[in-house]
């Protein structure tokens, strides 16, 4: 498309700087709510959200008032690692540092979780003689359901396979299972108690609390009566132990964290395929020698050569040479693209046929690859809205779980059938374990992450979770037409002069229109310059938004423009306007020129209909949208243009202004309104619309004023960003319902309701099963998002990265 290009104005001196900080030791939504009060009450900051996906805060302040390292000082202030941001690093650098420390984290994590698994057999093994000889002791059942279940079918066999174990003393077992117990708590669950002790001198609680707390209640028991026997058997209690139990609890906690941890990494797949784009070395011209260095040493200026089969290191202009480039991992085209002297090139694509060299120009974080990973994670570390229901549960939910485990403990305590003070301990020490606030930490982010990412294999770029909810509340998609609906690269088609030489008409005009920017000017000037005319600059020109425009060139005065334009100028066009309505009825654009006040000729400029503009529609219709067609050419054009894309309601002949007044008159009715747009007369509509939708090869301003850029110019992507932002927002609801209703059902399970009725108790290592559980059925609902076949007939992209064959830099704007 012909569209031109606009540079971005200078944004407005602000008082407010925002800043993403890092934060390690997060592990659940009370400790983002904390972080997130801690930087709000902090003197200066305006808005703080915090991403427990991401670990990290983004923080707006003002900087007369407060600084990023005062930010950092809060935020360690709270019990958390914190530091300022890597300076110099490009987002792709940081998604690679970001990744590894997640695969780190993972491994770690499998590592813990394996050792501790094989103990935690081990002493169930070592346990069940003690559970055997405790029994008898005291003529009763086991009060860990999962032991007294693993006794009646394991215990036949151990005494089968290692009968000699029976015959240990009862002290040295219990001494053996102290010991691996120790083990397992100072090294595979020292964080839980660090951050646990973190959180208590900031008089805070978290998930680590409950973990904490949990453990050591059983710990602790075990310990007495392992060292002090007596103090049980004196009260005519048997000296239990719950070792198996605390080795048990702590190594599904940290399986769920590990698969909690890969789960988390499967969701930043589309931003890795992206950071993987980019070559790590580039074959830089340097004193007539070809130099194989880091593409993080490669200058503006460098001259880079390409072999064939090499991906592109860095942006630049070719200078030499020429080839095919396959540039389907940003354009979605399997067609390489020919390039020649002149022709720019983008870091990431392949070369594929012959070699060249190129000049570099746009590198590190202003690159193209760059930019798009920057805005994809940024859009992911927002909030949606719905984020605010969970954070206010998040807020007092541990709170609240200590409560319930002391009134558990002391119900159990005073109305337990037999061994009150051990069922006391085992229902308080489940209902600690299978509490989690974790699930409804992890409902939105991982939801947001990876439909962002799956909108950006689709085309679409979103910038934020907020615009991904509301584009799934969308009732009404109001479509420009020029560049939108057609393809905006118009040509003209018809020619009438009255009383005047045609070549010399479409010079004087192409002339006038060379000072233009709008694309029916830039087809004018197309075709004069097709035809070997030589356009001159005018003297003097002067834009009507909406109408046309006006000049001098070589002394004389000449009008270009709809017929609002000529009557402003007291020019009668009744001589062509059966001609002009006849191009207005198939759907091209009469352009009336004037010549010092004199009406001399008619130009019909068609700007076809996109193909794929038909089914898009068509799409949106059938997902229950109203469609309009809001544009600025004459009512003839647009009805025309509305009858062959199925369009039903058409606003036309309107300014920029009236744009916002009809998108503000469709607010006024109760519709929730996305515009399309792709010049600068739709920039003002974009904004005013409940979601602005640019298409990626428009100007810099509409996609600066959007909050959702198409990658390419196919509606198509309107329909897909609006289904993935409704199946979004069930997955989101899909999330937080299980993870409130996990919690509702599960506290009440643990804590021993049915137990009156039919005899049921929840172990503690059943409780904390579910409880690694909960965080990886959120994780895993929202890794369906990635499969997320939206359009009909419609198959899984070819390659990951967003698709633009050029990206402007509104793309990654910061949007309000």
């Amino acid at each position: 498309m012909a569209t031109t290009n606009v540079a971005v104005p200078e944004p407005a001196p602000t008082a407010s700087t925002r800043v993403t900080l890092p934060i390690a030791g997060m592990t659940c939504a009370s400790c983002t709510s904390r972080i997130e009060r801690a930087l709000e009450q902090h003197s200066g900051v305006s808005d703080a959200a915090v991403n427990l996906m991401l670990e990290n805060a983004t923080v707006t302040f003002d900087p007369t008032v407060t600084s990023a390292d005062s930010l950092v000082d809060v935020i360690r202030s709270a019990g958390y690692e914190s530091e300022l941001p890597g300076s110099g690093r490009t987002a792709i650098a940081e998604q690679e540092a970001q990744d590894r420390a997640r695969e780190e984290e993972f491994r770690e994590l499998r590592t813990k979780s394996g050792v501790s698994f094989a103990l935690a057999l081990a002493a169930m093994l070592l346990s069940m003689p003690l559970m055997v000889a405790g029994e008898h002791a005291a003529h009763g059942p086991v009060a860990d359901p999962f032991m007294r279940w693993a006794m009646q079918w394991l215990t036949p066999g151990v005494r089968a396979v290692v009968p000699w174990l029976y015959t240990v003393p009862a002290a040295v077992l219990s001494w053996l299972l102290f010991g691996m117990t120790v083990v397992v708590m100072a090294w595979a669950g020292r964080h839980f108690y660090v951050r646990a002790w973190a959180a208590f001198r900031h008089h805070a609680a978290d998930m680590n609390t409950l973990i904490a707390l949990g453990t050591g209640a059983a710990f602790l028991y075990s310990v007495v009566a392992t060292v002090a026997p007596e103090f049980f058997t004196s009260r005519g209690l048997q000296p239990d132990v719950y070792y198996e139990a605390v080795i048990f609890i702590i190594a599904l906690i940290l399986a769920g964290n590990a698969l909690e941890a890969r789960a988390k990494r499967e969701t930043s797949t589309a931003l890795r395929a992206l950071a993987d784009l980019q070559p790590k070395r580039a074959r830089v011209v340097r004193n007539d020698r070809v130099l194989d260095v880091p593409v993080e040493q490669v200058l503006p200026g460098d001259i880079v050569a390409v072999r064939p089969g090499e991906r592109v290191p860095v942006d630049g202009e070719v200078v030499s040479g020429a080839s095919a480039v396959d540039e389907s991992m940003l354009t979605g085209e399997s067609i390489p693209v020919e390039k020649t002297a002149g022709d720019t090139v983008i870091g990431g694509t392949i070369n594929r046929t012959g070699a060249f060299r190129f000049r570099a120009t746009t590198l590190g974080e202003t690159s193209v690859l760059a930019r798009i990973v920057k805005l994809m994670r940024d859009a992911q570390g927002s909030r949606a809205p719905i984020q605010q229901l969970a954070d206010r549960i998040s807020a007092v939910f541990v709170p609240i779980v200590l409560q319930i485990a002391i009134l558990t403990f002391a119900v159990w305590y005073v109305a337990a059938d037999a061994a009150p003070f051990v069922r006391a301990v085992a229902a308080s020490v489940a209902v600690l374990i299978i509490a989690c606030p974790c699930a409804m930490g992890l409902a939105v982010p991982t939801a947001v992450m990876v439909a962002t990412g799956r909108a950006a294999q689709l085309g679409v770029l979103i910038k934020g979770g907020e615009a991904l909810q509301r584009a799934g509340s969308i009732t009404t998609v109001v479509l420009d037409k020029t560049g939108t609906v057609t393809e905006g690269r118009p040509t003209v088609t018809d020619l009438t002069a009255l009383d005047f030489e045609e070549a010399e008409l479409l010079r004087l005009t192409a002339s006038l229109e060379s000072s233009s920017e709008h694309p029916l000017a830039d087809a004018i000037v197309r075709r004069a310059t097709e035809q070997q005319l030589r356009p001159v600059a005018p003297e003097s020109f002067k834009s009507v938004t909406g109408r046309g425009a006006f000049g001098i060139v070589e002394g004389r005065g000449i009008a270009a423009g709809n017929d609002a334009l000529m009557a402003d100028w007291g020019i009668d066009v009744t001589p062509l306007r059966a001609e002009a309505d006849a191009l207005a009825g198939r759907a091209r654009t009469p352009v009336y020129v004037a010549v010092d006040g004199r009406l001399v000729g008619l130009l019909g400029i068609a700007d076809p209909i996109r193909d794929t503009s038909p089914a898009a529609i068509a799409q949106l219709r059938a997902q229950g949208l109203e469609i309009m067609l809001l544009t600025g050419d004459n009512a003839r054009t647009a009805h025309a243009v509305a009858r062959q894309t199925g369009i039903d309601r058409v606003v036309a002949d309107v300014r920029p202004e009236g744009k916002v007044g009809a998108i503000q008159a469709l607010q006024a009715e109760g519709h929730v309104v996305a515009m399309v747009g792709d010049g600068i007369n739709d920039a003002p509509a974009l904004a005013q619309a409940d979601v602005g939708i640019a298409i990626g090869s428009g100007t810099d301003i509409a996609l600066e004023a959007a909050d959702v850029a198409l990658m390419r110019g196919d509606l198509g992507g309107v329909s897909d960003a609006i289904a993935l932002s409704r199946r979004t927002m069930r997955t989101m609801k899909q999330n937080l319902f299980w993870a409130f209703i996990y919690n509702v059902v599960g506290i009440p399970l643990a804590a021993g309701v049915l137990y009156p009725a039919f005899g049921i108790l929840l172990s503690p290592i059943l409780a904390s099963a579910a409880m690694a559980f909960s965080s990886v059925s959120v994780v895993g609902n929202s890794l369906r998002l990635r499969g997320a076949v939206l359009r009909p007939g419609r198959t899984r992209p070819r390659n990951i990265a967003a698709r633009a064959r050029r990206l402007p830099d509104a793309l990654v704007a910061e949007t309000a």
